[in-house]
């Protein structure tokens, strides 16, 4: 399901927690008038490391700002595909080599940069505080979904995830170290792969962490439901066009 999607994003698909904004944008391809970004960058690229000229990632990162109504520029990471959580109190211009981030803060923006890896977004039911994380399949078996969890002051069980737009379990293909990976650490995991040709399955990373924030002691979990690949006039995707724009899946607290 797409909800509150008006050109340029796609709103979290849960039960909105009290002064909190949640959403993933999208490549705007329908909307002509938002985002400058040329092929195969085009349209609305936030990432200021892909390759598209940082001049128009610069300016689409700043009408993101005035398209939203953000309360500050996002709090963007150097995401390195590992488990380490940075902790934001107040807005920054600093990018933190992490791959996830929580705030109790208001008008604190979290920002998570993807194009086929998954972006998770944590809030506490009652609003008082949020996270966001970026979960490739490396990033997703090292741990970071539960390292996210244990950076958060409030309990697993008043926390809320949403899963959005990633690599799709019917387009998503992986080789038997990955899956060797994960039943390493759980042989449960077994269920998200279906096997494909010799040496290779399908991966479902949405059932992947499901299973890990379920284990972590999340158990209200939305989204999943997207696929980065098979749908190119919504999202970016490095596995299906080499090179590609990122989508940004941010969340804060307005008060």
């Amino acid at each position: 399901m797409m909800r509150g999607t008006d050109g340029y994003r796609v709103d979290a698909d849960w039960p909105m927690p009290p002064g909190v904004a949640a959403f993933t944008t999208t490549r705007a391809l329908q909307s002509p008038h938002i985002g400058c970004s040329a092929a195969p960058f085009d349209r609305f690229n936030l990432g200021a490391a892909c390759g598209d000229p940082l001049t128009s990632a610069t300016a689409n990162r700043e009408q993101l700002i005035a398209l939203a109504g953000l309360p500050n520029a996002p709090c963007w990471l150097k995401q390195t595909h590992g488990v380490a959580v940075a902790r934001f109190d107040s807005p920054s211009t600093v990018s933190p080599e992490a791959d996830a981030s929580v705030t109790d803060k208001a008008g604190v923006v979290l920002a998570i940069l993807t194009a086929d890896c998954l972006p998770v977004l944590f809030a506490a039911s009652d609003g008082s505080e949020v996270g966001a994380s970026h979960a490739g399949w490396r990033g997703l078996c090292g741990g970071v979904l539960e390292a996210t969890v244990a950076a958060m002051n409030a309990p697993p069980s008043r926390l809320q995830a949403w899963l959005g737009p990633a690599a799709g379990p019917r387009a998503y293909e992986v080789g038997e170290e990955v899956r060797a990976t994960f039943l390493a650490h759980d042989p449960r995991a077994a269920q998200a792969f279906e096997p494909t040709r010799t040496g290779h399955w399908l991966c479902d990373l949405y059932a992947l962490a499901r299973q890990r924030l379920a284990a972590a002691g999340v158990s209200a979990i939305y989204g999943g439901d997207f696929c980065t690949i098979s749908t190119p006039t919504h999202w970016y995707s490095h596995r299906r066009d080499g090179q590609s724009g990122r989508m940004a899946s941010l969340i804060y607290r307005s008060a």
